[in-house]
């Protein structure tokens, strides 16, 4: 700005406002990922899409053209979409079957996206991404939720020296389910932890009595449900 001539007031003004423009969206997506709990918050996607927001604007204003030289503005752009995907794999827990975590990346990825939008001043693009990404978190669930009512992923930890894969199965019988992906780790306490996905082969499935009957399993510790509705 302001390198030999007068200083472009108008140009300061769109940067400003692109600025506080990609606050107001990806504090929307951050604030529904703070009110879910996850790990990646409002700060962490405010500062993800505000940093991408001044780089985009730095990569428009901050080298200007030598000579009728001409400039790449879409180099910083490229950099940005790498070092972020980066950042998203943190977000990322995988262990055994069961992958959490995904969607917060995604949310991670997607609000760079729109501080590039900001910072390129393409305001209806970004607002227009940002309505429909509160729409895939928000009526989407909901679907999501209705799809895997009947395949849930659970994670039982249970005491070694009991036939506890077995009495899973005659749980998984007396509800007409069948169990996939079994895989299974031993620990040094002794504990063992099975995580598989239950399909029900019936549309009467009931996913929280189920879920129940397998607490009730002996020497089952603790069950955790990675993608099922619990009511």
């Amino acid at each position: 700005f302001g390198l030999g001539g007068e200083w472009p007031w108008g140009n300061l003004i769109l940067c400003i406002i692109s600025l506080v423009l990609c606050v107001a969206l990806c504090g929307i997506i951050g604030y529904e990922r703070e009110k879910r709990g996850r790990s990646a918050g409002l700060r962490t996607h405010l500062l993800v899409g505000v940093g991408s927001c001044m780089i985009m604007i730095v990569s428009i204003y901050g080298f200007p053209a030598i000579f009728g030289e001409k400039r790449d503005v879409a180099r910083f752009a490229a950099q940005i979409i790498a070092g972020v995907g980066f950042l998203g794999a943190g977000a990322i827990i995988h262990r055994n079957s069961g992958t959490r975590g995904l969607t917060t990346a995604a949310t991670i990825w997607i609000v760079m996206a729109i501080g590039l939008a900001c910072g390129s001043f393409n305001f209806i693009l970004a607002i227009a991404g940002t309505l429909l990404i509160i729409v895939i978190l928000t009526v989407f669930r909901k679907l999501e939720s209705r799809l895997t009512k009947k395949t849930p992923m659970l994670i039982v930890r249970s005491k070694a020296g009991v036939a506890v894969i077995a009495n899973i199965m005659r749980v998984a019988q007396e509800f007409d389910c069948t169990i996939m992906d079994l895989h299974s780790e031993l620990f040094d306490n002794g504990d063992v932890e099975l995580t598989f996905q239950a399909s029900s082969n019936t549309n009467e499935f009931e996913q929280s009595e189920f879920i129940e009957r397998i607490k009730l399993v002996d020497g089952v510790i603790n069950v955790n449900v990675l993608n099922a509705h619990q009511k």
